[in-house]
């Protein structure tokens, strides 16, 4: 608890000792009277000045007003029937701010969840100088520079580690409790705790563009993004409080004038009890209080699971999705190709990724770093002269004065040799050294530990269709898609080839259903803006397609897209619960109120009590690690 949160609770401590004292000893008349507005004053005093506040700045319809009025107003009623009996309307006011102590805790306890996104911000970065270690603000760094970052420390920009090795902790991050393992060579992103070794990391971007920088500015701005439940409720809200002020006063006025009318002694009191309790009964706390607070606790149980969603709007769409569509590199798969196979070879395997790999050591496409992994040793640029790459054809060298050609079967032809045909999915490189054929190389993008895993849980999700879209070739794209159990496919795509045909499958589904598109790259952004929501790879995605998406997975695995959309459901079903619960409750007990079937404290039932139990339920989106 903070500050004043602990005051309010010794008020709320004091108050109920006061009404107890107040009941034993043996106390009437005036002194009774200024004993309990002592005590309603210790209890209440707060409120009574918020809805001062509002009826001076003409903003008078608000719970604030309402719990004034009926306590006031139950204080008169019993000075007016001389009963004595002032203890509900203290009651009513002790039970109220029980609520809004509890609610306060709720509503602080998803913040703190939230917040511990924000401890992902470093506080500075260290600068070698002159053999010394200098701290400077991350805004400081320049791209290019090498920073150090020792253990225990948070990595404080993007960038890639030229030395040192070491296992990070990034949970902050995405959620997942195992540590990563780093080398020299790999790509690092700012908000891990480096756990072990020194690293020495060169940074690829500012500190404005950087990994942590984008997190926290999502979820600073997540809230400002209302969901059309919240904006319902707001309005709902509006309406609904001075029609029940209005209500209530009807209610006390109009069945006595009835009365009098028609020469029946007028019952001011009973009529009066009635409308106080109508009061009491019509605050709409539960509802004002408990919707976005389910929101706020969903979107950061989702953040705690490495899920960002940029605002409870995008939340509540995620959940009526039923057609999701994947782009693949990237993203179904991890875009680092691997050599797969070596065919007809007419060498010795390793022999012949050697040739590869030194033909192809003067290029810095992925196909020859793919080469070169596959070589496994240092290349030995001195063996290779005479290098010659042919646009859309391949590469010509020599090594250690020997022909080597790689390229496709254009490149073979063109040499005048007849390649072998290959059956496999991938790319092939086609192999010729000193003139004659000497096989081929398959190279294949590898696919992501957990996509088939994934697809097959968006199913049993209720996700009626998935489809791929890639700009690759359609029998690579056809064999990833059948071997992950995707629905349909569709290849050689360009950027504006994707976007007409999530068109076409927007045109196609029902009214209420929603289709969400997972890309990386940045030729996926059109595509992720176009989409009813965009969800996008977040630690190796583009930056661009991390601004157009409106979903942000932080560690790129496709369980993620499961994961979210199974926490904007269970969000959004708490949600739906807290509106029927509240609605349903609240007009049965102003019914029973306005015909004198329901008293002062079924009231405080149907406020404080409805409140609670929404708040409880709407915590219930924080818990979200095992769906």
């Amino acid at each position: 608890m903070n500050k004043k949160q602990k005051k309010m609770l010794r008020r709320i401590l004091l108050a109920a000792v006061m009404v107890i004292v107040l009941g034993i000893l043996p106390v009437a008349g005036l002194p009774r009277l200024v004993l309990y507005l002592l005590t309603y004053l210790v209890i209440g005093y707060d409120i009574l000045k918020k809805a001062g506040k509002g009826i001076w700045n003409r903003r008078v319809f608000d719970e604030n007003f309402l719990m004034a009025a009926a306590t006031v107003g139950a204080f008169a009623l019993a000075i007016y029937t001389r009963s004595g009996d002032y203890t509900e309307a203290i009651a009513v006011m002790l039970f109220y701010q029980i609520g809004e102590l509890f609610q306060s805790y709720a509503v602080g306890k998803s913040r703190r969840n939230i917040s511990a996104l924000m401890d992902i911000r470093p506080d500075y970065a260290n600068i070698e100088r002159e053999g010394t270690l200098e701290q400077v603000d991350p805004d400081e760094v320049a791209v290019g520079s090498v920073i150090v970052v020792q253990p225990g420390e948070r990595i404080p920009l993007d960038g890639e580690v030229v030395e040192g090795c070491s296992t990070l902790n990034t949970s902050a991050l995405t959620g997942e409790s195992l540590p990563r393992e780093i080398q020299v060579g790999e790509t690092v992103i700012s908000g891990c705790i480096n756990m072990t070794g020194v690293l020495k990391i060169r940074t690829t971007k500012a500190f404005e563009e950087s990994t942590v920088s984008k997190i926290l500015d999502l979820v600073e701005n997540a809230s400002s993004r209302k969901s059309k439940s919240e904006d319902f409720i707001s309005k709902f809200a509006r309406v609904y409080t001075p029609a029940v002020c209005y209500a209530a006063l009807a209610l006390a006025l109009a069945p006595p004038l009835v009365q009098l009318l028609m020469g029946a002694a007028p019952a001011w009191g009973t009529w009066l009890y009635r409308a106080l309790t109508f009061l009491v009964i019509s605050c709409p706390c539960a509802l004002v209080i408990s919707i976005p607070l389910s929101f706020f606790a969903g979107l950061g149980g989702a953040g705690k699971e490495g899920v960002l969603i940029k605002g409870s709007n995008y939340l509540e769409t995620l959940a009526h999705t039923r057609y999701v569509v994947f782009d693949k590199t990237g993203t179904l798969t991890h875009g680092v190709f691997e050599v797969d196979a070596v065919h007809h070879n007419q060498m010795e395997r390793e022999r012949l990724l050697e040739y590869a790999a030194l033909a192809e050591s003067a290029s810095s496409h992925p196909i020859s770093k793919s080469l070169q992994r596959a070589y496994g040793r240092e290349i030995d640029r001195s063996r290779v002269t005479d290098i010659e790459e042919i646009g859309g054809n391949g590469v010509t060298a020599k090594v250690d004065g020997i022909v080597v050609a790689a390229g496709n079967d254009k490149l073979m032809r063109r040499m005048g040799i007849e390649p072998i045909p290959c059956h496999h999915i991938g790319t092939i490189i086609h192999m010729a050294v000193d003139g004659a054929y000497a096989g081929h190389i398959v190279i294949s993008d590898v696919v992501k530990e957990h996509a088939g895993q994934a697809v097959q849980e968006l199913k049993h999700a209720g996700v009626k269709q998935t489809v791929m879209l890639t700009g690759d070739d359609k029998r690579v794209a056809e064999s990833v898609a059948a071997a992950l159990g995707v629905d349909q496919v569709y290849g050689e795509l360009l950027p504006a080839d994707k976007v007409a045909k999530v068109e076409e499958l927007l045109a196609h589904k029902g009214g209420k259903e929603k289709l969400a598109f997972v890309g990386d790259g940045i030729n996926d952004a059109p595509v992720l803006s176009r989409a009813d929501i965009g969800i996008a790879m977040g630690a190796m995605g583009s930056d661009a397609a991390i601004e157009a998406a409106d979903v942000v997975l932080m560690d790129d695995d496709p369980l993620k897209i499961v994961k979210a959309i199974r926490i904007s459901r269970k969000c959004i079903g708490i949600v739906y619960q807290n509106i029927v619960f509240a609605l349903l409750v609240k007009f049965t007990c102003l019914v029973l109120g306005a015909v004198g079937m329901a008293n002062m404290w079924l009231a405080i039932f149907a406020d404080v009590g409805v409140m609670i139990l929404a708040i409880l339920n709407a915590i219930r989106a924080l818990f979200v690690h095992k769906l």
